[in-house]
């Protein structure tokens, strides 16, 4: 006996899971085990469900990415390669003429490996400048704060610092270089300085982070830990660098080691940042860089552009997830049973 081919309802349902991207998730259904009336039953379940969901990510808007406010802060003059009067800005330190992205001084080897007009590499980097991230919302260009862990007027972590924000500007990215330079040592009573307010304000404006520090007595120097310190550890109830990507370089005087990006992971790791796979350690830096600064041709070197390659399109693929990363169940459940999330002031309180 022939059975009759059994009807299937097609349930087609668009899961908010968290902005700005949108998962729509398909199911097949069979009629026999699933009628039609329960199936779009079950179409008005997870409608209902995804509404819910897209109201509690309203509650939380902006969680791993910057507001329109934070996002548009700007100094008069920080967009230059001087600092001004009280020590801030010089955003643009690394470039050597101020009007031209990727620009330093001496061999310009950053635009040769960009575009490599004379194939002397086999292989250039306007492919990943032209990566799209598919179905992507944001379109603006990746916002990156680099920071680095010395003040030396020879520091080579600053080089290098600048060559991966030379590379990033020519792959497309917003770039934004912080001095320490008048960065007081942490204390709570000098929260309204220049130097914090700037470093504080780019660190929200940013979507991303370039970390670069020499290893001193086999761990980070406390120049580089002092800007971290400075960046609070919660504002309210939520990490202010969650959900922003981050990418670790180190420097050594001797023989290569890893203490410093191990160490510099753990830090973005306990800031809820994700981190790049890729990394970088330059031993003997002294020897890697040539008179003007820039990085001399070397397996190093090549592994620095490999790293900022890979950063570049990992943080355009991050930031479009980076609200519904940070979306946790503990939170949205404090926000059900509260209305909001509590500081940590009002959970102690609370607990008396």
């Amino acid at each position: 006996m022939l059975h009759a081919a059994r009807p299937t309802v097609r349930v087609r349902a668009l899961l908010l899971s968290g902005s700005p991207l949108r998962y729509a998730a398909a199911t097949t259904l069979s009629a026999p085990k699933l009628g039609a009336p329960r199936a779009v039953g079950l179409c008005a379940l997870i409608a209902s469900k995804a509404f819910h969901s897209k109201r509690r990510l309203a509650a939380r808007a902006g969680l791993g990415s910057a507001s329109e406010t934070e996002a548009s802060f700007v100094l008069d003059g920080g967009y230059d390669v001087q600092p001004l009067e009280d020590g801030t800005g010089a955003w643009l330190a690394h470039r050597s003429e101020r009007d031209v992205p990727g620009s330093g001084p001496g061999h310009d080897w950053v635009s040769e490996v960009f575009a490599d007009a004379e194939d002397k590499h086999g292989a250039n980097l306007q492919d990943a400048a032209r990566f799209q991230v598919p179905g992507a919302q944001f379109k603006h260009r990746p916002r990156i704060l680099v920071l680095y862990g010395s003040l030396r007027p020879s520091s080579f972590s600053r080089k290098l610092a600048f060559e991966c924000a030379r590379l990033l500007e020519l792959l497309g990215a917003d770039v934004r270089t912080f001095s320490s330079h008048g960065l007081p040592v942490r204390d709570p009573a000098l929260e309204e300085h220049p130097k914090v307010q700037e470093l504080r304000a780019l660190s929200m404006w940013s979507e991303g982070h370039v970390w670069v520090s020499p290893e001193m007595h086999g761990c980070v120097t406390g120049a580089f830990k002092n800007q971290i310190d400075w960046l609070p550890l919660n504002t309210g109830s939520v990490r202010p660098t969650q959900g922003r990507t981050c990418v670790v370089l180190q420097v050594n005087g001797g023989s290569q080691s890893f203490n410093v990006v191990n160490e510099l992971r753990r830090l973005a790791r306990w800031m809820r940042m994700p981190c790049c796979t890729n990394q970088s350690s330059v031993p003997k830096a002294w020897q890697e860089f040539d008179d003007d600064g820039r990085m001399k041709d070397s397996n190093f070197r090549d592994r620095v552009v490999d790293v900022m390659e890979e950063y570049f399109k990992f943080t355009l693929i991050m930031r479009e997830n980076a609200d519904f990363l940070v979306d946790r169940f503990s939170e949205r459940k404090e926000i059900a049973q509260k209305g909001r999330l509590l500081s940590q002031a009002e959970k102690e309180a609370n607990k008396a």
